[in-house]
């Protein structure tokens, strides 16, 4: 039990259990963010483009509910409600353009880091030595540096 919890903590206190975590809390805030940039600033303006219609109300009315005279609702009907989908759709379309956006972004600047020639960004130090040691390999074997081979009789 106790190599268990030793191999919990190595692996929880590891950087990329803490990295997730950072993504998890930022993802729901961005989502967050998204979902009142959504309800509040895009749907609105497509109500008024649409006679006053709420996005989020929108439905498909199959079958009428029925209300008793005292206000009961005898029979709910059968509604699709179809607004709330359109709603999350427009969500996730901007939430996976943004990451979308972020990634490529991220993805150039990599190309840039492993570009050996591109010296705005400077190269890993890994990199820098594996491109070190094929410069020098190259170097050794060119056909000017070979030691010359006598022929055995």
């Amino acid at each position: 039990m106790a190599g268990f919890l030793a191999e919990f903590k190595k692996f929880a206190v590891k950087g990329n259990m803490i990295d997730l975590a950072v993504g998890v809390v930022i993802g729901a805030a961005f989502n967050k963010i998204v979902d009142v940039l959504v309800k509040q600033i895009i749907t609105p303006p497509l109500g008024y483009l649409t006679a006053g219609i709420e996005l989020a109300n929108l439905q498909w009315v199959i079958r009428a509910p029925t209300v008793g005279e005292d206000g009961e609702v005898i029979d709910p009907g059968v509604i699709i409600g179809y607004g709330l989908f359109l709603e999350a759709m427009i969500d996730f379309l901007i939430v996976a353009f943004t990451l979308f956006v972020i990634i490529r972004f991220i993805n150039s600047l990599r190309e840039k880091a492993e570009d050996p020639g591109n010296v705005t960004v400077p190269t890993p130090k890994d990199i820098q030595l594996l491109t070190d040691i094929r410069d020098e390999m190259r170097r050794m074997n060119a056909p000017e540096n070979r030691a010359p081979t006598t022929p055995r009789s």
